[in-house]
């Protein structure tokens, strides 16, 4: 595991070299605030609480989480520097799964730059930190899970565009499956197995469980499976791209 966490680490550090990264800290935070304190009407709800604030991770996530994952594998691919890493004494999965772990780190260190607004609402009353730990748990764990899906994705290309549509489209279709405006529009049409199916793969009704403070192993092991289903495939996708 050794050299998964020192190219982790380089590519962690990366991230930080460019203006990119800062940006998107920026943003995040700030979309993050501006959605909370606004269209979550945190002050007029009068709760010491932040569920106003968890509640739009998802969707945030689905636009900012691809500008992170494009460049992943589209821009090694495209600038020819793939080649370089492939002949490194490492496996392929070893460099998928640092290239991942920086990637998930950094989000995380988005994710961070949000406690204040934790310190905020426990000076503003007693909110239930459990449940708002939890909900920080429920967030960092769909990210991940985001990040898989385009990693996946920018193994497939070349272009940093066509990464960050395609991922970007694959994580509201993964969001939506399982949502209340999607069973509710095939109620009467599918079974209830099938629609019991359909919420079951849908990464909102885990996120949402997360999020209340229900500790269920089932949610945990949902994002674990995910993440490694695609992290799998992005470990074929390279070594085919290489037998090429």
């Amino acid at each position: 595991m050794k050299p998964v966490f020192v190219l982790a680490k380089r590519e962690f550090t990366g991230y930080f070299t460019t203006p990119v990264a800062w940006i998107f800290l920026m943003i995040f935070v700030a979309l993050a605030g501006m959605l909370t304190f606004y269209a979550g009407d945190f002050f007029i709800r009068g709760q010491a609480d932040l569920q106003s604030f968890f509640v739009f991770h998802p969707w945030l996530y689905v636009f900012l989480i691809p500008a992170v994952s494009m460049r992943m594998w589209a821009e090694e691919r495209r600038s020819g520097t793939i080649e370089l890493l492939m002949t490194l004494p490492v496996s392929t999965a070893d460099l998928v799964l640092g290239k991942f772990l920086a990637a998930w780190a950094f989000v995380g260190v988005a994710l961070v730059l949000t406690v204040p607004m934790w310190l905020t609402v426990n000076y503003l009353g007693n909110p239930d930190n459990g449940v708002i730990f939890m909900s920080y748990l429920a967030s960092f764990l769909i990210a991940g899970t985001f990040l898989s899906v385009g990693s996946c994705l920018s193994a497939c290309t070349k272009s940093q565009i066509v990464a960050f549509v395609s991922t970007m489209m694959a994580c509201v279709l993964l969001t939506f499956v399982g949502s209340d405006a999607l069973i509710d529009s095939f109620a009467g049409v599918a079974t209830e197995k099938v629609m019991k199916l359909f919420q079951s793969l849908g990464f909102l009704i885990h996120y949402i469980s997360l999020t209340r403070g229900v500790f269920d192993m089932r949610d945990l092991l949902f994002f674990a499976s995910f993440s490694s289903v695609f992290l799998f495939a992005t470990v074929i996708v390279l070594d085919r791209k290489k037998a090429v």
